[in-house]
């Protein structure tokens, strides 16, 4: 450009312009003469130099009034102006005021004026200046947005580990209507008070109580304390003893009982109390984790492997599986079981080791996971191939974690043949995740199990009746899933405008909302947006979804819907809607019938609720990630679904038990009447109080629905199937 500006620069134009003196140089005090009589500005009062150089290289940087010159022959005015120092060319337009305020210009016919600096430096060198510029500039640009993405880094791990800490006092503390200690943390080589209250637990109205404890998960090198009869306190509800705490001890353990010699316990339903210790040094406990369900088993073992234990994942290798997100995938070495060759490959997945067996019996080139006539005799093989391996490997896990139906059959392979080969270190703990497929297989699991889990409380109650687990109901628990808080992460999520935090929830909203509003052509308006995303089938609510958008559309409001459905007639059935809708109300709803994971984060984002209408949710997810995204939850009070959202109007108490705030809207019931009284309450609060709902966003991003929790859960877990 500065080249095709030297081209056309000149040191004068004759009646028009000139400079003195006509020898000059960057930095030097020269005179810009003007003859107001020669352009558009003959009758302008007043008359300024608009200036930059090199091409406008660095924009406006010349800025001076002209004064009515001396010279007789024109109207000739002038400016001081100082030369940039790198000038090769200067380029201006004259004006009849200063930039804010200038109406008419004489810009040489949209071509601007341009003189030549001729005692400049030489051509070649500016450009090696320019380069050199350009080169800082580039650098600099670099360096701070390397700075930004380290600065957001840092920031990101710093809220990550707050959370994580908040949530851990939220665990000490869940139990303190039950049991607490003084001080809260309790330290090694101190003493330590633990205060009791009875009449929560089945020693309620018991005229004595007795502690029973030892330390390091009952495995203390002195053994178990002696059985000390615990005194009444002031206030009369708990009753207190004190316990000196060993130097090497890192975790307290306690039950208690009706009598010195035994009877009745509280032992917290087979899990004992636990109190961890600080300043001992915690025992890492090794365990494996055999088959399961993509993220929830990668999650899981990542936040237990964070709690400073070793897990090894074992999967079949299927030949469908996408391995881009394995590291340092390569062969690990062979054996032989079954009748075939086993191939074990090993790999890093978010830092998981995971080991993956490919039987040469083609049982898993089949070109899928699950669906084929032989599904049982694959995963039996499979399941029998991974406790081969974790013997003929040298492996001597703490525990082996099987999940569902498909490695159901480790823990009675397990337990029949395994345990007495070498592996009798293990402890078995199975989890269901969906009671619906091979019931007879999770049924035997379970019996064979040292710990059983399924993945919420209120989903374990639902299912206890169920002839799979109810015989074993004294080692079933619930245990909620959690989050990838890395994958559902506003602060850093790439399909969203703008990153936010809780601090600046509403400004991120509002941005998503707008993005949402205009990528599916809805009308840009302060309007109420109710988000669905969700499988389309019948144990979703798809009856209540449809009545729920309806609602919506009658409180003038705007609804999303994201999701497809396996079975052709319920797609088509919402095909239907879908057409209808876009044609009646077609800038307030839209109903986009596929996958589409950029848009389901935008959504989250950017709606004001998310409607999960299920028929039952053994856990759900979705509630979870909309809480992450500020968006709050409207629900049906099933499964995991009624142990993580809590009404705003009904349920103070039981949140405060749990240690957090009410954070949504619930209702009871499969129908109609049942989503309006939940959906009217929500819009209603967001057209009432707008404030206050706000805030209520502000609340449900705070709130911790990781693995932080469930992972210290399944840790508890873990050291209780240990001990039994």
């Amino acid at each position: 450009m500065v080249q095709e500006l030297i081209k056309k620069a000149v040191r004068s134009v004759e009646d028009v312009w000139y400079i003195e003196p006509k020898e000059f140089k960057g930095e030097d005090l020269v005179k810009l003469y003007y003859n107001r009589g020669s352009g558009p500005l003959a009758n302008a009062k007043e008359l300024w130099i608009h200036g930059g150089h090199n091409g406008w290289k660095d924009g406006l940087s010349i800025v001076e009034r002209l004064v009515s010159s001396e010279r007789k022959d024109g109207d000739w005015w002038y400016a001081n102006v100082v030369v940039p120092e790198q000038a090769i060319v200067l380029d201006w337009v004259f004006a009849d005021g200063p930039p804010q305020n200038a109406v008419l210009y004489d810009n040489n016919h949209r071509h601007d004026f341009h003189a030549i600096v001729p005692k400049s430096i030489p051509e070649e060198l500016y450009w090696v200046e320019e380069e050199h510029q350009i080169y800082k500039k580039l650098q600099e640009e670099r360096r701070l947005r390397e700075e930004a993405i380290r600065a957001k880094a840092e920031r990101t791990a710093r809220m990550k580990a707050e959370m994580k800490e908040r949530t851990f006092k939220r665990f000490l503390l869940s139990q303190k209507h039950i049991v607490y200690t003084e001080p809260l943390d309790v330290q090694a080589g101190n003493k330590v008070t633990v205060f009791y209250n009875p009449a929560n637990t089945v020693l309620n109205g018991k005229p004595e109580v007795w502690f029973r404890g030892s330390f390091n998960r009952w495995t203390h090198r002195k053994g178990p304390l002696q059985p000390q009869k615990m005194l009444p306190t002031e206030n009369g509800s708990h009753v207190k003893t004190t316990v000196s705490v060993p130097l090497d001890a890192y975790m307290m353990d306690f039950v208690f009982s009706e009598t010195e010699d035994g009877g009745l316990f509280d032992n917290k339903n087979g899990m004992d109390y636990h109190i961890p210790v600080f300043g001992g040094v915690v025992k890492e406990s090794p365990m494996n984790i055999v088959g399961g369900l993509g993220d929830v088993v990668t999650s899981l073992s990542r936040a237990v492997q964070d709690l400073n234990h070793h897990v090894d994942i074992i999967l079949p290798k299927y030949d469908c599986l996408n391995l881009s997100n394995v590291k340092e995938f390569q062969y690990n070495r062979g054996f032989s079981w079954g009748g075939t060759e086993i191939k074990v490959w090993f790999g890093k997945v978010e830092g998981v080791s995971v080991y993956f067996l490919e039987p040469q019996n083609g049982f898993f080139h089949a070109g899928c996971i699950y669906g084929c006539k032989n599904d049982a005799e694959r995963f039996g093989f499979f399941c029998h191939a991974a406790l081969e391996f974790l013997l003929q490997s040298g492996f001597h896990p703490d525990i082996i974690h099987c999940h569902d139906w498909s490695s159901a059959p480790v823990a009675w392979l397990f337990k029949d043949h395994y345990m007495h080969y070498g592996l009798s270190k293990a402890r078995v703990v199975f989890t269901i995740h969906n009671l619906e497929f091979g019931a007879p297989f999770i049924g035997k699991a379970v019996a064979y199990s040292d710990k059983s889990t399924t993945v919420s409380n209120t989903y374990a109650k639902e299912v206890s009746g169920n002839p799979a687990v109810a015989p074993h109901l004294y080692k079933f628990h619930g245990i909620i899933n959690g989050i990838d808080q890395d994958i559902w992460d506003p602060y850093n999520d790439k399909f969203i405008p703008i990153s936010y935090t809780s601090e600046n929830v509403v400004e991120g909203k509002q941005a998503a909302k707008e993005a949402l509003q205009q990528r599916l052509g809805l009308k840009k308006a302060d309007l109420p947006v109710v988000g669905i995303i969700t499988r389309l089938t019948h144990q979703k609510g798809i009856h209540l979804i449809k009545h729920a958008i309806w609602r919506t559309l009658e409180r003038n409001g705007q609804v999303v819907l994201l999701g497809s459905a396996p079975d052709p007639r319920i797609q088509n059935d919402f095909v239907n809607l879908a057409n209808q809708l876009h044609s009646s109300h077609a800038d307030r709803a839209r109903l986009c019938l596929t996958y589409d994971e950029p848009l389901s984060h935008l959504i989250y984002a950017g709606a004001d609720f998310i409607l999960v209408p299920s028929i039952f949710e053994p856990c759900g997810l979705t509630q979870l990630i909309a809480m992450r995204y500020g968006s709050i939850p409207v629900v049906r009070k099933t499964g995991g679904l009624y142990d993580t959202v809590f009404d705003v109007d009904h349920d103070k108490e039981r949140a405060n038990a749990q240690g957090v705030e009410p954070n949504g809207f619930s209702f009871d019931g499969a129908d109609a009447a049942g989503v309006d009284y939940a959906l009217n309450r929500a819009i209603s609060a967001w057209y009432d109080g707008r404030d206050w709902f706000n805030s209520l966003c502000k609340t449900v991003m705070q709130q911790d629905w990781s693995w932080n929790k469930p992972a210290l859960d399944y840790m508890e877990l873990y050291h209780a199937a240990r001990k039994g």
